[in-house]
């Protein structure tokens, strides 16, 4: 057997995962329900997360008895990849405890709140990469309703502040620090957040929608402990970073600009690019590990290619050497990481 057969076989089961999750999730996220449960589980015997993984199972059409492959999906990915949350833990979130957003419409956006239902299946976190190359999709659901903020364009949704934004900025808030800037707007969470800490003194929004600006300055922005450290600028993105961004002008940026991969990854490169003009500025991305799964998968064969070992490969397949190679030469910065 080739050397690097067992990453290809990795890749495969990653990818048959994920579609078998994303699929659950557009086709029937609420197929489990009290009533499923009860039906199956009348006295309750078995532990929630073991009936839920079961069921999931069942759903995603796996043989956990009879195909070896279904089983290494369910136990080490399914089993890793689902989780039962409590409600507590993200009510208790100092924005959804402080931020009261209004019923309100305003122009074609609409403030609201949607819910997730018992048992609904939702992404929960940014994709988890293991040191031997396996990625784990993370799944949540609760045991009870759960009310989250969202805007609606045209009834459809735009942006929600629903735990997943929660769990995948947590790292960016921590890491905020002196001046920040900030690209993407949405109903202020991240704003909120970075603007509550001591050791951030300003944040900069740039934002290219008028609406979405005066949305946040009429329903949101008033609510802020210390609405003097935000600024909101109104402008595309990349022209703000290739006209009027200097270096040294500030600290700390995040780029949270897409709402997932599908719509990112170009996003993302095209700010990758531009870090090296900021040596004084710490840049960071929302959701960057589920972006680097993306690049990572597309440079997968280069990289067996070019790679002397399984050990080689693993090492140019972390996310931290994806990082040092995806501004430069693909190919070249491959050869150079022998």
């Amino acid at each position: 057997m080739n050397v690097f057969d067992n990453l290809r076989d990795i890749r495969k089961r990653n990818n048959v995962a994920r579609e078998k999750m994303v699929g659950y999730l557009n086709d029937n996220p609420r197929l489990v329900t009290p009533e499923l449960i009860r039906e199956v589980d009348p006295d309750g015997l078995l532990q929630i997360e073991d009936l839920y993984c079961a069921l999931f199972c069942g759903a995603c059409g796996l043989d956990e008895y009879e195909n070896r492959e279904d089983v290494i999906i369910a136990q080490e990915y399914f089993a890793k990849g689902l989780h039962h949350l409590d409600t507590r833990t993200y009510l208790e979130n100092p924005y959804y405890k402080n931020i009261h957003i209004p019923q309100a419409t305003f122009g074609r956006w609409e403030l609201t709140y949607q819910e997730y239902a018992p048992y609904e299946a939702f992404i929960y976190k940014d994709v988890e990469y293991l040191p031997d190359s396996k990625e784990i999709t993370h799944l949540g659901y609760f045991l009870e309703p759960f009310r989250y903020p969202s805007v609606m364009e045209d009834g459809h949704e735009w942006m929600s502040i629903k735990p997943s934004e929660l769990e995948t900025l947590e790292d960016s808030i921590s890491k905020a620090h002196g001046r920040v800037i900030t690209f993407g707007l949405g109903l202020g969470y991240y704003t909120y957040m970075v603007s509550q800490k001591t050791e951030v003194t300003s944040v900069t929004v740039v934002e290219r929608s008028q609406e979405v600006i005066e949305l946040f300055k009429t329903y949101i922005l008033p609510q802020f402990e210390h609405p003097e450290k935000v600024r909101i600028v109104q402008s595309d993105a990349y022209d703000y970073i290739d006209k009027e961004m200097t270096p040294g002008m500030y600290d700390y940026l995040l780029a949270d600009l897409w709402h997932d991969v599908t719509d990112g990854i170009d996003l993302y490169l095209k700010f990758k690019k531009r870090e090296h003009r900021f040596p004084g500025t710490e840049f960071d991305y929302w959701a960057e590990d589920s972006l680097l799964s993306s690049v990572r998968w597309q440079l997968f064969e280069l990289i067996l290619a070019t790679a002397g070992s399984e050990e080689d490969a693993l090492r140019r397949l972390q996310n931290d050497s994806l990082k040092k190679i995806i501004s430069t030469d693909t190919k070249s910065a491959l050869l150079q990481q022998r």
